[in-house]
C-alpha cells in the first residue's frame, strides 16, 4: 500500500476491473470484431453505474484524504448515506450535505478608549525614565 490515500477501494478496483473489459472490447471493436463497439459501451456504462452504486454503499471513499486508519479497501464508509461534502456522484443520487460553517474569525483588537488603534505598538514613557 502507498503512503498517499489514493483510493483503493472496492469500488474504485470494481469499477477499474469492469472497465477494462470495456476497454478491451472497444479496442477489439477498432480492430474489426463488430460486436465489441455495442458490448464496449455496455461495459463501460456497467463499470460506472457498479462503481457509483458501491460508493453510495459505502465502498468508496469521499473526496480528498482520509484519516490512515481508514485506508484500508475493506473499511467501510459509515459517512456515505447522508452523501458527501462536493460529492458529485452523491449529489446526482439526491445526498446533499451541506458543508460545515467555518469557524468565525476575530476582528481585530481594539482598546477601550480608542487608543492604539493603528496597530502598531506603542511605547510608554515613565517618569524616571531619562533616555531622549
Amino acid at each position: 500500500m502507498s503512503l498517499h490515500d489514493d483510493g483503493h477501494t472496492v469500488a474504485g478496483w470494481t469499477g477499474t476491473a469492469i472497465g477494462t473489459a470495456g476497454s478491451a472490447a472497444l479496442g477489439l471493436a477498432v480492430c474489426g470484431w463488430t460486436p465489441g463497439f455495442a458490448l464496449g459501451i455496455a461495459i463501460s456504462v456497467l463499470a460506472l453505474l457498479a462503481t457509483w452504486g458501491l460508493h453510495l454503499a459505502g465502498w468508496g471513499k469521499p473526496p480528498g484524504p482520509r484519516p490512515r486508519d481508514q485506508w484500508s479497501p475493506w473499511v467501510r464508509d459509515r459517512s456515505a448515506r447522508g452523501g458527501h461534502v462536493d460529492c458529485l456522484g452523491c449529489r446526482l443520487a439526491g445526498r446533499r450535505r451541506i458543508p460545515a460553517p467555518l469557524p468565525a474569525v476575530p476582528g481585530p483588537a481594539t482598546s477601550p478608549e480608542g487608543a492604539g488603534t493603528t496597530g502598531t505598538p506603542t511605547a510608554t514613557v515613565s517618569a524616571g525614565d531619562s533616555s531622549s
